[in-house]
């Protein structure tokens, strides 16, 4: 399974020839850099919650026009989608087979933040190998222990990076994708993966310094 970052928590997974796309928001439109045409052959998208950095609603209807993709996420995002003529599929919780991913759909919280609700939010545990918690740290998540790759939120208001490692430390995965990092200047992201590298390499961690749009990882 191929995993390409592009930008944030924009992510592509590709497994015999299917591709399936997670939270194409705000930040990864914004410059220019990566546009929906990038993502014209995908054939689902999954949207984890409603924030904005990770739900761009005008980039997700043409990517849907172009692509003709099924949309999957929570009742929330549904009912704010259904103005826009956008149909999702309900995801809850549990498993459900979507091509050729696996999807293990989990209720997590939203991380706490400044004087907002907290939206309805899923994490997916994919193929048996990749956790993708979105913006949570729950304990829930502590079932996943010692998953190939852990899909983790590195930089955010919510976040410290103490924060981050705690949570790598607790689920032991043996390979980090940092993620949420889209509204750094690329030299403060590259300064913030300096940090976590060899922090995560005495732990046996491997991190992958995906920085630029379009890099990826094979699991």
């Amino acid at each position: 399974m191929k995993i390409t970052k592009y930008i944030h928590s924009c992510l592509l997974l590709e497994q015999d020839g299917e591709q399936l796309l997670f939270d194409p928001g705000t930040f990864t439109f914004a410059d220019g850099a990566v546009t929906p045409d990038t993502f014209k052959n995908v054939s689902t998208v999954v949207i984890t919650h409603q924030h904005p950095d990770h739900l761009d609603v005008k980039a997700l209807q043409e990517i849907v026009r172009l692509s003709g993709a099924a949309v999957l996420s929570t009742p929330e995002v549904a009912d704010q989608l259904k103005p826009y003529g956008l149909k999702v599929q309900v995801v809850v919780e549990g498993s459900l087979q979507v091509g050729a991913f696996q999807l293990e759909a989990v209720s997590v919280p939203h991380e706490p933040i400044l004087d907002s609700e907290l939206p309805q939010m899923l994490a997916f545990f994919i193929n048996g190998k990749v956790l993708n918690p979105a913006d949570s740290f729950s304990p829930i998540l502590q079932k996943f222990k010692r998953v190939e790759l852990l899909i983790l939120p590195v930089m955010a208001p919510f976040l410290t990076e103490l924060r981050v490692a705690e949570f790598a430390r607790q689920l032991e995965p043996q390979q980090i994708l940092p993620v949420h990092d889209g509204y750094a200047k690329d030299f403060f992201v590259e300064q913030r993966y300096d940090t976590y590298e060899p922090h995560f390499a005495e732990q046996g961690i491997q991190f992958h310094r995906l920085s630029q749009p379009g890099q990826s990882v094979t699991v």
